[in-house]
């Protein structure tokens, strides 16, 4: 299944060269089957869960690919542990993570992968990049655009556009 329609990731990471390691594994994905077409901003955005941790830079990318969506799932994974992705901790600090948030309109609900991402509403890391790049997108399975899951959503972290040194801006 070839997906025309926009697929959507969200990049995320609070361990090392932050902004480098979404660099990094962008470039991962472009060579893995991943063609990034738009790209938000930098987010700050203070950790939600887990132990105590530094803040994460996130941002939302919309791609296309060849790949069916359980093996996009495999590629981001592949990419994470390339990239130095451990495990130990649920939301514990990582150097990349990349989630899988929307393929198209496609509904998906298996053992290894829920489609939409299950969480993608509850998120204000994921809802503002997102609503950044395509604020009038629907969400496959609750009926509501991104604008308007972003409004209603309870997530009371912080989520601040993000200006690395020395870039001058996006």
């Amino acid at each position: 299944m070839s997906s025309r329609a926009p697929v959507y990731l969200g990049l995320g990471s609070n361990v090392g060269q932050r902004e480098a390691n979404l660099e990094r594994a962008l470039a991962a994905l472009a060579r893995r089957g991943f063609h990034t077409t738009r790209r938000s901003s930098l987010y700050l955005t203070e950790p939600v869960g887990g132990p105590p941790q530094d803040w994460f830079v996130n941002a939302v990318v919309e791609g296309e690919t060849e790949l069916r969506p359980e093996a996009l799932l495999d590629t981001c994974l592949a990419v994470e542990a390339e990239l130095g992705r451990v495990r130990e901790v649920a939301n514990g600090p990582r150097t990349i993570d990349i989630d899988l948030l929307l393929f198209g309109a496609e509904l998906l609900g298996t053992p290894k992968l829920t489609l939409p991402h299950p969480r993608l509403h509850e998120r204000l890391f994921v809802l503002t990049p997102l609503a950044e790049l395509n604020p009038q997108l629907r969400h496959p399975s609750l009926g509501l655009t991104v604008a308007e899951l972003l409004t209603r959503c309870s997530d009371r972290s912080r989520v601040l556009r993000h200006q690395p040194a020395g870039t001058g801006g996006r």
